[in-house]
């Protein structure tokens, strides 16, 4: 199904003119709505703390103890286990890394499904192949449950400010009960389809884009290097020219400064454009260019490099051909 672009900008422009609800941060205990977040990554607490500004009373559940604890250092509830969380929710948002660990958080042991309200809904922001994102969706919505596919863009920061893009698909009555927590963290909403899986779709086109543009970019810094050119210039040149890039402005300067703290690691795309390869060889669609970039993340990861910044492919691209880079050894 197309995108509904004349709704999502009569609801764009309603929220731009309307201030974020911090109102809701005076209402009564009593009248907060709940939500659960699911992953306490660098994104999953931004998006719970955006929540907890915006009035919800949240709890938040992680793998890792410390980052639970420190959610409740800030001032949100605990759970143990996706169950617990999910018990008093209304809204349970899960921003965990693939479709895997998705429907373990739904239906495995201590999952979302046994205790989740008929009615709530499960507001999925994990990147999938969209035939997974189906499957999932009619499982729990078998039970009673809503199910929304709402892939997420924007990093860290954004998150942390309620300033992501979600890319979202689902039934009315999905969007309909999501909608509080939507807009608390996300200034732009794309409402995509009316059934899970459209938005999966969209979020791989842009991981498509998102992973051929950093290789590419990569590749030319390094490239830039072997040719003995002055790279923190190079960066000034490109970046105002026509071979520019969101992801060359955003990524290469990981590179300038010999920086590669995973904001987002080579595997996550070692993942995701296995997924485009596998969604292209079931549509019988050449993807010849994404085909080679998963190549250079696949190298990179293999190199040891898997959970550094996704900018580490320039590294390995230096180590193969003998050229130095800032923060690496000569």
């Amino acid at each position: 199904m197309a995108a509904r672009p004349s709704r999502d900008t009569q609801r764009q422009s309603r929220k731009d003119q309307t201030p974020r609800a911090q109102g809701n941060a005076t209402m009564p205990e009593s009248a907060k709505p709940r939500a659960a977040v699911i992953g306490l990554g660098s994104m999953g607490f931004g998006m719970a703390t955006s929540l907890r500004r915006a009035g919800f009373e949240v709890t938040g559940c992680d793998v890792s103890a410390e980052s639970v604890a420190r959610f409740v250092a800030d001032g949100g509830h605990g759970a143990k286990t996706p169950a617990e969380a999910a018990k008093a929710a209304d809204i349970v948002v899960s921003v965990v890394v693939n479709a895997a660990q998705t429907e373990t958080i739904l239906f495995g042991a201590d999952g979302v499904a046994e205790t989740l309200a008929k009615g709530a809904v499960f507001i999925s922001s994990a990147t999938m192949d969209p035939d997974v994102a189906r499957r999932l969706a009619k499982q729990l919505e078998a039970t009673g449950r809503l199910y929304l596919d709402a892939p997420i863009s924007g990093g860290a920061q954004r998150a942390a400010q309620g300033e992501l893009t979600i890319l979202a698909s689902g039934s009315a009555a999905a969007f309909a009960k999501a909608r509080p927590a939507l807009d608390a963290m996300a200034t732009k909403l794309y409402e995509l389809g009316d059934a899970a899986g459209q938005g999966a779709a969209f979020k791989m086109i842009n991981q498509l884009l998102a992973g051929v543009h950093i290789a590419a970019a990569s590749e030319a810094i390094t490239f830039a290097a072997k040719q003995g050119l002055d790279i923190k210039k190079v960066y000034e040149v490109i970046t105002a020219s026509a071979g520019n890039s969101w992801m060359f402005e955003n990524r290469m300067p990981h590179v300038l400064d010999g920086d590669y703290a995973p904001r987002s690691a080579v595997e996550i795309f070692v993942k995701d454009l296995g997924i485009i390869q596998d969604m292209a060889r079931s549509a019988k669609f050449p993807v010849p260019v994404a085909a080679a970039a998963l190549q250079m993340f696949l190298m990179t990861a293999a190199s040891g490099m898997g959970r550094d910044d996704d900018a580490s492919v320039a590294r390995m691209y230096a180590r193969v051909t003998g050229t130095h880079l800032p923060g690496e050894p000569k």
